[in-house]
């Protein structure tokens, strides 16, 4: 049976919100997830494969993603 954290790892991204300043309207249209805002922060949850595809977004738009 899978590590549920690794599982978690796969198909979430935790950010601050201020991180999606200036993406967040093409980020929503581009992806299928689901935006979470709590405590400052945004927990972007989607399948493996777009939170994968998202990810690789946001690096390439400066993010830091861990």
């Amino acid at each position: 049976m899978p590590d549920p954290s690794s599982l978690r790892d796969s198909t979430q991204i935790i950010l601050p919100c201020h991180a999606l300043d200036g993406l967040g309207d093409r980020f929503r249209e581009r992806f299928t997830v689901t935006i979470v805002e709590d405590d400052g922060y945004y927990r972007i949850i989607g399948s493996p494969v777009e939170i994968k595809a998202a990810s690789d977004f946001l690096a390439r738009n400066g993010v830091a993603v861990a």
